[in-house]
């Protein structure tokens, strides 16, 4: 799917992952194992090691390529540090709808790097893809998530019960909080 220009803002920049880069693969392989990812999301494919990093990116960018998912790496506009990564996830063109996920490397917490992310992310696929609505799922308890939601406009909805794996499982679940957005809202 090519979509123009990498999407920019707020003090970043988000652009493709590079599955050859040492250092990309290095950063995924570094957020995916982060404990603090990993008490909030199950991948279903684990990613242990570098050559699995890179075998994730590579089937991301597979995904990209068939349009059925938009992922960035997040960088810093002014350096070009990796920070974390945002994803829209599940497009369907059809209803015009998508999920949004993302995940900050822990060094780069504390910076409002989600919520900025969120923001340019959520403004991009409106105007690239373009969508109507954009669903945000979350774990319930993890209230940051919840803030950084709230922050960019994506009102909630209610509760999906287990409706996502529970913790490092996937025999158990755990209810989600939904939000969601639509192009038509008014975020002022």
């Amino acid at each position: 799917m090519d979509t123009g220009p990498d999407p920019s803002g707020e003090g970043l920049r988000l652009r493709r992952w590079d599955a050859e880069s040492e250092a990309d693969a290095a950063a995924w392989l570094r957020g995916r194992t982060d404990p603090d990812f990993l008490r909030w999301n199950t991948p279903l494919a684990q990613t242990a090691d570098l050559a699995g990093a890179r075998q994730s990116l590579r089937a991301q960018a597979r995904a990209i390529a068939d349009g059925t998912c938009a992922h960035f790496c997040v960088t810093d506009e002014a350096d070009g540090r990796v920070l974390g990564h945002v994803g829209v996830n599940a497009i369907d063109r059809v209803m015009r709808v998508a999920r949004i996920g993302y995940w900050v490397l822990p060094e780069a917490r504390g910076h409002q790097v989600a919520t900025r992310a969120l923001a340019v992310v959520t403004r991009w696929t409106f105007a690239e893809l373009p969508l109507h609505r954009l669903e945000l799922g979350h774990a319930l308890g993890h209230e940051a998530s919840c803030r950084i939601a709230e922050k960019c406009g994506y009102r909630a909805e209610g509760t999906l019960r287990g409706a996502m794996f529970d913790t490092g499982r996937v025999d158990a679940f755990r209810d989600v909080h939904l939000h969601a957005r639509l192009t038509t809202d008014d975020t002022a």
